[in-house]
């Protein structure tokens, strides 16, 4: 259990570097917007592109572990959404955020960089792919749960069109598309342009990770919303249960890919559900609470969970081979 707190402490470490920094400079949160770009646009982008570049293509085709990682992923949301709804009384765009919110894990800026410690390189591609495919799912049901509960105003086809947009335009997924293709046609960057894309990629965990801190701390928890009583257990205990459920039945897969996928899914909730209960102007402030308490909890539940990966507690699908160090 040591050796697993050392593998993660340096991760949360930087959140809480992140959060006393922001706690002590109270800069306003609109200050970090450079950081968050270069994250965005360049580091985390770079990241997967180096990692994807050097894969070899027939492992970027798993069929099966891309639909039963975004089936599982959303059975969560539809169960979740159902229990907002009885919960909410009917509020469609409520319920949609505390899908979201149950369902959508912090798989871009924590998920990187903690499963490729935990699990090195061979992390690479599952990473990948569970972002590029949950998003794809996440990008398209949001717009579209929104229209029905009639959060929408514009006609269905300027939905499906934004939507297309945003998928096809996601500096991720464009650096994932472009990775497939380099290793596809087997290219190799020139020397120059390989390093700086490798200094970049080594750039993206630690600003990630601190970028999220500050924001949690500029973003406090001024009030408990009831609705945390199922969504922080079915974000840290239910969504990595069913995954794990998932692709024991669906495999046997690579350990080493399902220990990937079972972590990201224990990841607390991604701070994109604050940004679209901000666009949306719907269940805004607790949405953060959300993001708040499965991140602060997440300290606890993670290493757990590591733990019981690594010491053969978790059944054998999961029996992944002992951290390093």
């Amino acid at each position: 259990m040591l050796n697993v707190i050392g593998l993660i402490l340096p991760l949360f470490g930087l959140i809480a570097l992140g959060a006393v920094l922001g706690r002590l400079k109270r800069l306003p949160l609109n200050e970090l917007g450079w950081l968050n770009t270069f994250v965005v646009y360049l580091a985390l982008p770079a990241l997967f592109f180096s990692l994807l570049a050097k894969t070899p293509v027939e492992t970027l085709t798993r069929w099966d572990f891309i639909l039963t990682n975004v089936g599982m992923t959303f059975v969560v949301l539809a169960l979740t959404f159902g229990v907002a709804m009885v919960a909410t009384r009917g509020r469609g765009d409520e319920a949609t955020v505390q899908a979201l919110a149950a369902g959508y894990g912090n798989i871009g800026y924590m998920g990187p960089g903690l499963a490729l410690l935990v699990f090195g390189p061979d992390a690479a591609v599952p990473v990948a792919l569970i972002f590029c495919f949950e998003n794809v799912m996440h990008f398209t049901l949001a717009p579209a749960l929104m229209a029905l509960a009639g959060k929408q105003a514009r006609p269905p086809w300027r939905v499906a069109r934004d939507v297309v947009i945003q998928i096809v335009t996601h500096p991720f997924i464009v650096a994932t598309a472009l990775g497939v293709a380099t290793a596809f046609l087997g290219l190799v960057p020139p020397g120059p342009l390989s390093r700086m894309i490798d200094t970049l990629a080594g750039a993206a965990a630690p600003c990630a990770l601190f970028a999220m801190g500050v924001t949690l701390v500029l973003r406090p928890l001024t009030r408990v919303p009831a609705a945390l009583g199922y969504i922080v257990p079915v974000k840290l205990v239910v969504h990595p249960a069913l995954m794990l459920a998932g692709l024991s039945l669906v495999g046997p897969f690579d350990p080493v890919w399902t220990a990937t996928a079972v972590l990201m899914a224990s990841l607390p909730t991604a701070t994109n559900v604050f940004v679209i209960a901000q666009q949306y102007d719907v269940w805004t402030e607790r949405a953060s609470a959300s993001i708040l308490a499965t991140t602060v909890l997440s300290v606890l539940t993670v290493p757990v969970l590591l733990y019981a990966m690594t010491a053969g507690i978790l059944p054998g699908a999961l029996a992944v081979p002992a951290l390093p160090g």
